[in-house]
């Protein structure tokens, strides 16, 4: 999930548009992406009481490069989970008036949807009236956010977190965004005390074992192993696990996996997100997918599946990732 990465979807679209057989846009390759999971996990963990004393009007530096100035909160639309995420738990749930399809915390069950899959809809976003619009610095397509400034609409654009380091500094930036500089800075205090502990529970001395993130859409044939900069990588390495796909010299945040490079890379475990597992028919379909039943994990069952937008959001839930993550990977029960 690095600035230069780019992301599963368009990844998938490339490898299916070298097949010739597709070319829609890049954030909508993924149908299992692009609807609610099957279960609604909650964010569960509290959220911070909003300020009442907003420092507002306020001018933040966006991602993108632009100076944005947000003169209110009253009306919010955030076009990422993670961020979402952050909002809730900064006490800003109530103002939250529309939401991405990656936004899949049981709390935002009900918030309005204004993105068709992954892609940004103007037009939905400005028919919530928002006063501030929330985005990702791969939020797109870029005519959407466009329109949406033209019609006067700040947007503040935050990177894509590559650490755990990055990741509280977007709880900072959140926070600052919103007029509430001192919320932020608590709630990532607290976020990272929540990884510490995560991380507190590696058994001393552990091996690390070798772990192979596959992002897996069955029914398009897109079949993807992680490297560096996918963020899985970053989760993985937050464990006490090692990325198999950095560890065998990948370059690019996604390669398209083959059975001989799936072998080759021997992973102990393997990491699947749940929308993925299901595409591919379950766990049994897993281990029949070419490669995966030669290796040490395949050979061992060791598979370990995540909700996706948990897994992808870096944000709240993300010491809940690296928790269960511990458990599985280091048999130390489950949290």
């Amino acid at each position: 999930m690095t600035p230069r990465h780019r992301t599963p979807a368009a990844v998938a679209l490339t490898v299916l548009w070298l097949a010739g057989i597709a070319c829609a846009p890049s954030r909508s390759i993924a149908p299992a992406d692009a609807r609610e999971p099957q279960s609604v996990p909650s964010l569960g963990t509290g959220t911070t009481r909003r300020s009442t004393d907003l420092a507002l009007p306020v001018t933040v530096r966006s991602a993108d490069g632009r100076d944005v100035t947000v003169r209110s909160t009253a009306r919010i639309v955030s076009l990422w989970g993670g961020l979402s995420e952050i909002v809730f738990e900064l006490g800003f749930g109530d103002r939250l008036v529309g939401r991405d399809v990656a936004t899949t915390f049981a709390e935002a069950r009900r918030i309005p949807v204004v993105t068709r899959a992954h892609d940004v809809s103007a037009e939905a976003v400005l028919s919530r009236r928002p006063t501030v619009v929330l985005a990702q610095s791969d939020t797109g397509p870029p005519e959407a956010l466009t329109q949406i400034r033209r019609a006067g609409v700040p947007v503040v654009v935050f990177g894509i977190p590559s650490s755990i380091t990055a990741m509280l500094d977007r709880i900072r930036a959140v926070g600052r965004a919103l007029g509430a500089p001192e919320q932020g800075a608590s709630l990532a205090a607290r976020v990272e005390e929540r990884v510490a502990a995560a991380q507190a529970q590696i058994p001393p001395g552990a091996t690390r074992p070798l772990v192979a993130f596959l992002y897996l859409r069955g029914g398009a044939g897109v079949y993807l192993i992680g490297g560096p900069g996918s963020g899985a990588d970053t989760i993985i390495e937050a464990a006490g696990g090692r990325d198999a796909g950095t560890a065998m010299g990948l370059r690019r945040a996604f390669t398209p996996l083959t059975s001989e490079a799936l072998v080759r890379a021997a992973p102990d475990v393997l990491l699947v997100t749940d929308s993925g597992l299901r595409s591919v028919g379950g766990r049994r379909g897993l281990l029949e997918l070419p490669g995966v039943a030669q290796t040490p994990a395949g050979r061992a069952g060791r598979v370990l599946s995540e909700e996706d937008g948990r897994l992808y959001a870096f944000a709240m839930r993300t010491p809940e990732v690296i928790e269960r993550l511990v458990a599985g990977l280091h048999d130390v029960g489950a949290p």
